[in-house]
């Protein structure tokens, strides 16, 4: 960041623009937004050296090291606020500077068409004159392109700025979109270590919801190599959500309390009841305002409405499911998008696949639940004893 700014020297400074979205939308709290945004572009682009400059309704990043820009790019795509990328140039608005770079920029062969956006009042020509100007030098000095204004290969982008400088530039890269983390609150998501979990965090993060998250490990039954799986799934998440506090609970007395004194086909039912009692303190104690989890509704036992009703009865909080009207080839084409999909298949076991019963109950009534659930008298001192272990980890 300690860089000299070499963009209004009047030369060619090679740039990174960076647009946002939704967040252009916000009234009079739009600063807030903005501010986080900024917060979290920087943060993503802590390792590099670059000069970040404000223009209206856009960003640019210039005077970065020219082998660097691929990793600022995917970097940038990550931060949730950003709606759209481009690398060109910025110039001194100039009509001899613009259109030697529009041309330097241009294909040797195919159609092209140039688009103009003039935003400085300053400049007097029309965006359609300035357009068939800057088109007309380009196509007498490539003999291979041929102008069409409709069906192009290509689109060279001249935007003239209130500052005195013209950005021109090639294409647009789609980020992530939706608002920046931190903007919506906190929330403890509830990873396992299968396709869904990851998913749904990172659709929270998007809504601008900074993220922590608790796994249940039940060792011996579920493995290092499981709980390992789950913090690689943490790491994904973060390149998204930013930095994650990740509690470990070790989960094995109370399932093992379920499995000797429950019936069988509550014992689902009853560990998520649990799950969610212990979620629900985390969350409090480390000032999370809601729940979140990876279910959609029917996918499984456990997430039935008679199931989630009665998992529901326990929180006091809200509980978010982003994926609640998602399939699983959905959910699953998201996985694969954000990198997830292929560390949750690796088989180890989390401990919601081990002691599971035969037939679980897909329709539970909770009054019986519940009854079932005193059976296990000792469950404050379990709860306690779950709490008081957990291992905290920082992705």
């Amino acid at each position: 960041m300690n860089k000299k700014d070499t963009l209004n020297n009047g030369g060619k400074t090679r740039i990174i623009i960076i647009r946002y979205g939704e967040v252009f939308l916000k009234g009079n709290n739009k600063d807030f937004f903005l501010s986080l945004l900024v917060k979290n572009i920087k943060s993503a682009l802590k390792e590099f050296d670059y000069v970040f400059h404000k223009l209206q309704a856009r960003y640019l990043i210039s005077d970065y090291a020219d082998d660097a820009e691929t990793e600022i790019l995917y970097r940038l795509k990550k931060v949730f606020g950003i709606y759209s990328l481009s690398t060109g140039y910025a110039v001194k608005t100039d009509m001899d500077l613009i259109r030697e770079t529009a041309l330097s920029l241009a294909p040797d062969i195919g159609s092209f068409r140039v688009t103009v956006n003039r935003v400085d009042s300053t400049v007097k020509q029309r965006s359609t004159d300035i357009a068939a100007d800057i088109g007309g030098f380009v196509f007498s000095n490539k003999s291979g392109l041929s102008v069409d204004l409709f069906n192009f290969d290509t689109e060279i982008n001249v935007d003239i700025r209130e500052n005195g400088t013209t950005l021109v530039f090639i294409g647009r890269i789609l980020a992530q979109g939706g608002l920046p983390v931190g903007s919506s609150g906190n929330g403890l998501l509830m990873l396992s270590g299968g396709i869904d979990s990851p998913v749904a965090g990172y659709m929270m993060a998007k809504r601008g919801m900074r993220i922590c998250a608790v796994h249940f490990h039940s060792a011996p039954y579920t493995s290092e190599q499981a709980k390992e799986k789950v913090v690689d799934l943490a790491k994904i998440v973060s390149q998204y959500a930013g930095h994650i506090r990740l509690y470990v609970v070790p989960f094995t007395e109370i399932q093992l309390a379920i499995h000797e004194k429950c019936p069988s086909e509550f014992m689902i039912t009853i560990m998520r009841r649990f799950m969610m009692r212990i979620s629900e303190r985390l969350a409090r104690e480390s000032d999370c305002g809601a729940i979140i989890t990876g279910e959609s509704l029917g996918q499984v036992a456990s997430q039935t409405l008679q199931s989630i009703n009665c998992t529901n009865t326990v929180a006091q909080i809200p509980v978010l499911r982003p994926l609640i009207g998602f399939d699983k080839s959905e959910i699953i084409d998201v996985a694969r998008r954000i990198g997830s999909f292929e560390t949750s298949i690796l088989p180890y076991e989390d401990c919601c696949t081990i002691f599971l019963p035969k037939s679980p109950a897909t329709k539970p009534k909770l009054e019986v639940v519940e009854r079932a659930e005193l059976a296990i008298q000792n469950a404050a001192e379990l709860i306690e004893a779950a709490v008081t272990g957990v291992e905290i980890i920082k992705i």
